[in-house]
């Protein structure tokens, strides 16, 4: 009775957003719709401020300017030139100015402080100054104009100018050092042969197509392995994946639009691809759509991963959009959904719809009251595919099978959810929540109980649906700025279940993990986090702590246990040039999931025997 009320609240505030603002964007932001919202950390923020200059000293208006550091932000030049960011967290950011018909080069790394007020500036060269013109790098700071050399062994032809003057990236120098050369007479490149246009034509486009494009991007170097025990890190057998990703980010007047993709290699080859566009700023509707695509292949010995996965392989694609709608400036209204395909599951097609609404009674109180309805449709396996929404960004690292001849069960879920929250003095934000979740084939996760440190025992699961459970419950979180640059924040949430035990694998999963099938029982959960900037280190620390008494283990019964996630990111400030920022990553977490903001409060306490994952590499941004 629930999922049908659920569905039929769902498909009300649908209609009724959709048919208000036909016309209007229908997307939104997925992390600004969930509850609460409270539990999000931040650090200690700083300004940056600055004015946009051409080669005449004069202002330029219209300049897309970004900071590209822990998170990126960008802003636009007004009609004096002038640029501002009023709320930077802590630490380097790498500072740059972008506009159709100028030179964009080097950026300059800023190191941002709560006690940031300088005034820098960004100069730019227009694409038509005269080459006898005094020609101004982009930067921050002093611009010093090249100086111009008499040497009667320099080179002032075509070809050296171009040269010279030839943006300095990666893909610019090959790219404008081609134009130039297809450009100069040679025996082979004269302008009355065919050559000439046949090379210089399309160099010249493909370096026009990318002068103008303000990206930023990132480059992920890192290596993964799992173990169960600390000394399985010096076991031969337990192998560890290198791991390549690449981001790129383009932010536009109002908003970005980023592309993402990682591959690993290995026993588990696999890839994913993403792209999205993400709208901001002061307008009445801040959306976001976007898409993401993997596969994975296995290319090891293990039998029955090779019986579980048709052609040795499997792919999944995910097409999503969220809105969160500005009706006035005291009601807000968020909807939006995703639609999945597993290649893997009978059900292939898989929809999660959701909506929202967020109501500030007083115009000068900080209360806020939020009404969640969502209904979530996911598949065994599905965090391997999907981008983690928070955390590093992987490929599918591991492979699954069912326990039973059942196959693979979707897990359908139903979420209610009433909430507030309210900033109080000293920077303490307060929220409560109430919920209630109707879920059918809740997914049981059981890593096998096979002796640690095997190959098979941290890269390979079983799923199991655990069958359907009803659950309500209410929680409490706070969230306090201990001080500059830390940042806590605590969540304790109590919760009633009875489960229905309609499940077709309940034998066989009785049978591997006796604990994973539950009848009626109280759950009490308790999650801290803390995230911290150093600044005199650019050193920046996450440490997310869940305890909860529910969790499934190696015993008959459920007991109260405790799962970790901590992140180090540190920056390398001596390996870093003009336009790069380098920073070390290590990480180490026996939480399973990346995302349980909409998820079953299940999901993560039926993962049985989690073992330990960790991750190093090194993270450069350009």
């Amino acid at each position: 009775m629930i999922r049908i009320v659920t569905r039929r609240c769902v498909l009300g505030v649908l209609v009724c957003v959709a048919s208000a603002s036909v016309a209007s964007a229908q997307l939104a932001v997925h992390q600004q719709l969930t509850l609460p919202v409270s539990s999000t950390t931040a650090v200690a923020q700083g300004e940056l401020r600055g004015v946009v200059r051409d080669e005449r000293n004069g202002p330029i208006a219209g300049a897309v300017v970004s900071a590209l550091g822990s998170l990126s932000f960008f802003a636009v030049s007004d009609a004096d030139g002038r640029f501002e960011f009023r709320a930077l967290p802590a630490g380097p950011y790498l500072v740059r100015a972008h506009l159709p018909g100028y030179f964009s080069e080097r950026g300059r790394i800023i190191q941002v402080t709560p006690s940031t007020r300088a005034t820098w500036t960004i100069a730019l060269t227009h694409l038509g100054t005269e080459k006898n013109t005094t020609v101004l790098a982009a930067g921050l700071g002093p611009i010093d104009a090249e100086p111009v050399t008499t040497d009667a062994g320099d080179d002032h032809g075509e070809v050296a100018w171009r040269l010279r003057h030839a943006q300095r990236s990666v893909l610019k120098d090959a790219e404008d050092a081609v134009a130039g050369l297809a450009d100069a007479p040679s025996p082979l490149t004269d302008s009355r042969s065919g050559i000439s246009h046949a090379v210089g034509a399309p160099a010249r486009l493909a370096s026009a197509l990318f002068a103008d494009v303000p990206l930023n991007g990132q480059i992920n170097l890192l290596t993964m392995t799992s173990l169960d025990r600390p000394q399985d890190l010096f076991s031969p057998t337990a192998g560890a994946s290198p791991v390549a990703f690449v981001a790129l980010s383009a932010p536009v007047a109002h908003g970005e639009w980023r592309f993402r993709g990682a591959a690993t290699d290995g026993d588990v080859a696999s890839w994913i691809v993403a792209g999205s566009y993400k709208r901001k700023g002061p307008v009445q509707h801040r959306y976001e759509a976007g898409f993401s695509y993997s596969m994975q292949r296995y290319l090891g010995g293990n039998t029955e991963t090779l019986a579980a996965m048709r052609d040795d392989s499997r792919s999944v694609g995910e097409m999503y959009a969220y809105d969160d709608w500005s009706i006035t400036r005291r009601i807000s209204v968020g909807y939006g959904g995703k639609y999945a395909s597993y290649d893997y599951v009978a059900d292939r097609g898989l929809l999660s719809p959701m909506g929202s609404v967020t109501v500030q009674p007083i115009a000068s109180d900080s209360l806020k009251l939020r009404a969640l309805v969502s209904h979530r449709e996911t598949a065994p396996g599905a965090d391997e595919f999907l981008p983690a929404t928070f955390g590093v960004w992987l490929p599918p690292e591991r492979t699954f099978s069912s326990v039973s001849a059942a196959g693979f069960r979707p897990e359908r879920l139903d979420h209610v959810e009433l909430g507030a929250e309210r900033e109080l003095a000293a920077g303490v934000i307060i929220g409560f929540r109430a919920f209630r979740q109707h879920v059918d084939d809740q997914i049981a996760t059981v890593f096998s109980p096979e002796p640690a440190g095997t190959p098979s025992a941290t890269g390979h699961y079983q799923v199991a649906s655990a069958g359907g459970v009803d659950a309500h419950g209410w929680g409490v979180s706070l969230t306090r700025r201990v001080s500059d640059g830390v940042r806590a924040s605590l969540d304790y949430t109590q919760a009633a279940a009875v489960w229905r035990g309609d499940s077709p694998d309940s034998v066989a999963l009785g049978r591997l993990a006796p604990n994973a099938v539950r009848g009626t029982e109280a759950l009490h959960d308790l999650t801290a986090s803390l995230e911290t900037q150093v600044a005199p280190t650019a050193t920046r620390l996450l440490v997310v702590y869940k305890v909860n008494d529910g969790f499934s283990n190696a015993d008959s019964r459920p007991a109260p246990a405790s799962r970790f996630d901590v992140q180090v990111n540190q920056s390398l400030p001596f390996l870093n040039f003009s336009s790069t920022q380098w920073e070390m990553l290590v990480a180490i977490r026996t939480l399973f999931h990346d995302d349980a903001l909409d998820g079953s409060m299940y999901d993560e306490l039926l993962v049985v025997r989690p073992p330990k994952r960790v991750l190093g590499g090194v993270t450069v941004r350009f």
